[in-house]
């Protein structure tokens, strides 16, 4: 436990595979700063979000709730500025809103994508977003003061600098600070990144990203990207421009000496795939929505000298739906009462030990009709309301390759699991959020949900 109030850096990216990092063994691509801040403190080999797309996603590593409960289902497609905007976690209770009644700055430089992008929300007293979820990394549409500009520039630096502005007015405050650094990167287009950095790739082989023949389930995405070397290139380049920027963050906190007292926080919204699996995208890569690893398991790395062990190797599973009580418990702070949080904390494991409560913990995910249980050893995958269905041994087949649900021989643990599975959702959703059977396909949400659901099918691209 951190003996003061520290400083809080959450910085999270934008559809990064695990494999995009050279902290988890990827000689090819270039990260030093994410490679620094492993170094420096934890690296976790098992972080899993709970719903593989952005949007979902982001709402749990806030709220603690899963999409069965604060109803963000997919990525939001409408909403985000303009007088349709809507507030899609209205009603929830954020990390920040908590961080913000207990005396920290919060401040939000970056992608939002969670609605309403032209109005400071849950404890943000500085508020400099993207207007929708993504787009061209050149002259981006951003939102300052309420105001929808066009931002000058390459968009990584610009959410870099507008960080730094925040770390150099608050550093010195009595009050400590929080600021989220969201990058849209790597995100696609993979076009208009530094082309210094892009050509640094020109003699790159790619055998962390094999481009494997065509998944019958891809999508136009996989059309358009696998083979293309550019398009890998472009990818690469994202992430290490990010990274650099990640790095200039790091060397500030360092020159103000304030370093020593701020807990950084580096992960992604969801995983990736470039070419793995024969396709280019995340959950919604594919139709039917996946749940590969790849799509689910994303970077984790956390560093706060002194309080956290240095050069630190996880291997618990932990979900992201675990990361608000785990922040607040490391702070002291307590959690929102009445929220049926799913999620419990894992400090022992941030602290780098080893915890025995984690030996047995399973994971669970949601992507509308797609959801999974994942134990150490195995994953099942369900699809409402009649498949296809998956069961793969993550020990002999990591890759997930042998599709087991047709084996008689695992009849019993098949419906084990699909009772466990069940269970706990039967336990944390809730009936107006719950999204089994709501008609989400991976186009897009495009209002919040929870009234008739016969109407809030319609909330979704079809």
């Amino acid at each position: 436990m951190p003996s003061e109030r520290p400083r809080i850096l959450f910085i999270l990216t934008d559809d990064q595979g695990v494999w995009a990092a050279g902290c988890y063994g990827n000689p090819e691509i270039r990260t030093p700063g994410i490679d620094r801040v492993a170094a420096t403190g934890i690296r976790f080999e098992n972080f899993f979000v709970a719903t593989p797309v952005c949007s979902p996603s982001r709402a749990t590593y806030l709220t603690g709730r899963i999409s069965s409960q604060h109803g963000v289902h997919d990525w939001i497609r409408d909403g985000n500025v303009g007088p349709d905007a809507a507030a899609y976690l209205e009603g929830e209770t954020a990390y920040t809103d908590i961080l913000s009644e207990h005396g920290w700055t919060c401040g939000i430089s970056g992608k939002w994508h969670l609605g309403n992008s032209q109005i400071s929300q849950h404890g943000f007293s500085h508020w400099f977003v993207h207007q929708r979820g993504g787009g061209p990394y050149q002259d981006a549409p951003m939102v300052r003061n309420g105001e929808r500009i066009t931002q000058p520039g390459y968009v990584t630096s610009a959410i870099t600098e507008d960080a730094l502005a925040f770390v150099d007015r608050h550093a010195r405050d009595d009050n400590p600070f929080y600021l989220s650094v969201h990058y849209t990167a790597p995100h696609s287009p993979w076009t208009g990144h530094p082309q210094d950095i892009v050509d640094a790739y020109d003699d790159c082989p790619f055998e962390s990203c094999p481009q494997e023949p065509r998944h019958p389930w891809a999508i136009s995405l996989t059309t358009n990207c696998l083979g293309n070397r550019e398009m890998l290139k472009g990818y690469f380049a994202a992430v290490t421009a990010m990274d650099a920027d990640v790095g200039r963050i790091l060397d500030r906190l360092e020159a103000l000496g304030i370093r020593e007292n701020t807990l950084v926080v580096f992960v992604s919204d969801n995983g990736f795939s470039c070419g793995h699996h024969g396709f280019w995208g995340k959950g919604n890569g594919t139709r039917p929505l996946n749940m590969y690893e790849n799509s689910i398991k994303v970077p984790a790395v956390m560093s706060h000298p002194g309080k956290i062990p240095e050069g630190c190797v996880q291997p618990a599973l932990v979900s992201a739906y675990d990361f608000m009580p785990t922040l607040l418990d490391y702070l002291g702070l307590p959690l929102p009462e009445g929220r049926n949080l799913p999620g419990q904390s894992v400090l022992p494991a941030l602290l780098g030990k080893a915890d025995t409560a984690r030996e047995n913990v399973v994971i669970y995910d949601e992507y509308g009709p797609t959801r999974m249980v994942r134990t150490a050893e195995w994953k099942y995958i369900h699809r409402y309301p009649g498949g296809p269905h998956e069961l793969y041994n993550l020990v002999k087949d990591p890759d997930e390759r042998n599709n087991r649900i047709d084996d008689p021989n695992q009849a019993a643990r098949i419906a084990d699991m699909k009772q466990t599975l069940e269970g706990w959702f039967a336990r944390h959703a809730d009936a107006d959020k719950d999204g089994r059977d709501r008609g989400v396909t991976g186009g897009g949400q495009m209002r919040p949900i929870g009234g008739d659901w016969e109407d809030d099918r319609e909330a979704f691209a079809q």
